[in-house]
């Protein structure tokens, strides 16, 4: 789906054929499911050796430029045209109607996720001072968030993905809460156990309020013990969540089961297939989305629409392919607030999802590839019969310099 050429050299391998000599170029996994600093690296010795083969990993890619080579593996060019068939697929299913335009709900949005933050902050500051979380707070604050989004998703979920260094905790808090509701709505689930995997996404990382900061956001790689202590903070959210009033059990299932792998791989309890409730699935699947699409100290936030190829690639074992389809769905193959490359060499941002025709958004052009300038800003629906237009890619703001914050829905 990108447009950039991948490297012939780069191949996809089962992790029973790394060996010795090889040059690692990408884990192929969250990077809360690895201690190293980097997806990057050279397999020198049995210790590297036996640590990533020890990683529950069943699939990574190498650089065969770097190091040895596997003559038979899939290159990353041919695993990339069988995510975008996939893709293709899946855009060929409609999606859920809006019930009021963007321009009706932005504003109400941009409070709401102003809100949103503030309480979220509130609540992990409260936990760490031994306090119990508010629910007369949280309730009103998911009711709302669940209104945004049935009314029109594509005005919360981009200003959801807006997160910064220090605060990343609670913002993504926030994002994987709106993005939850969304995915809930597109599976058509009823609204008292939308409200509930709501208040679970919200709630689902309280337990990192008991890890400490210097771990979370630490800029280099993680020891074996403080990556131990980082994958804690799932039982400390159980038991903070445990004595919190009011909690379901649907909550508790999100928070709990957000790091369960579909193959058993995840943690605490490596839970596996149907052992995983459907809300612990579908918190697994948007967590991981929403950290690689984010920006942390350590790694540079991967587009949205790569990153639902990833997770298409991964439901080959760690998520329910289904499940992953209908989430794709939910959020579209180009998410609102993504960066997309037109065949007219422009840049723009997607502003709305269309409902028949997914790979035909309405976006905000605003920028030439070719020349490398700002344009008048304009906004085109790729879906008008009279467009002459077509997105070929997806690119990464940072990569052309863009603050995408500036080019959302106002």
């Amino acid at each position: 789906m990108s447009k950039t050429d991948t490297s012939p050299y780069i191949k996809k391998i089962p992790i029973s054929k790394l060996r010795k000599g090889m040059f690692v170029h990408d884990l192929n996994c969250g990077w809360m499911d690895h201690p190293f600093l980097t997806n990057q690296f050279p397999v020198k010795d049995d210790d590297t050796l036996k640590t990533v083969c020890g990683m529950g990993l069943r699939e990574l890619y190498i650089d065969t430029k770097k190091g040895l080579d596997v003559a038979d593996a899939l290159t990353q060019q041919e695993v990339k045209q069988e995510i975008s068939q996939a893709m293709a697929a899946i855009a060929n299913e409609p999606s859920l109607p809006m019930s009021v335009t963007l321009q009706e709900e932005i504003g109400r949005a941009r409070i709401l996720h102003k809100e949103a933050n503030q309480i979220a902050h509130d609540m992990l500051l409260d936990i760490r001072l031994g306090k119990q979380i508010e629910m007369e707070k949280v309730e009103p604050l998911v009711e709302n968030m669940i209104d945004s989004i049935f009314r029109n998703p594509d005005a919360l979920l981009p200003l959801a993905r807006l997160k910064d260094h220090d605060n990343y905790t609670f913002q993504h808090s926030v994002s994987v809460c709106a993005l939850m509701i969304s995915f809930a709505r597109g599976l058509k689930l009823d609204r008292p156990t939308i409200k509930e995997i709501a208040i679970g996404a919200l709630l689902h990382d309280v337990g990192k309020a008991k890890v400490p900061d210097s771990i979370l956001n630490k800029p280099a790689k993680l020891t074996e013990a403080e990556f131990d202590k980082m994958k804690s903070h799932v039982v400390q959210s159980i038991i903070v969540l445990q004595h919190t009033p009011g909690i379901s059990q649907i909550a508790l299932d999100v928070a709990g089961q957000h790091h369960e792998r579909f193959d058993g791989t995840g943690y605490p309890n490596k839970l596996q297939g149907d052992g995983i409730s459907l809300y612990g699935q579908m918190g697994s699947i948007v967590d991981v989305y929403d950290a690689l699409t984010s920006v942390r100290v350590y790694k540079k936030g991967m587009p949205p629409t790569e990153a639902l190829g990833k997770l298409l690639e991964w439901s080959k074992y760690h998520f329910d392919p289904e499940l992953v389809r209908q989430y794709i769905k939910s959020v579209g193959i180009y998410p609102t607030g993504s960066l997309v490359h037109l065949e007219s060499d422009r840049l723009g941002v997607v502003m709305e999802q269309n409902e028949e025709k997914m790979m035909q958004p309405i976006v905000k052009v605003f920028y030439s590839a070719k020349s490398r300038h700002y344009l008048t800003p304009e906004i085109v629906n790729l879906a008008k019969p009279s467009c002459q237009d077509r997105i070929i890619g997806h690119e990464a703001f940072d990569s052309w310099g863009i603050d995408p914050a500036k080019w959302l829905p106002q």
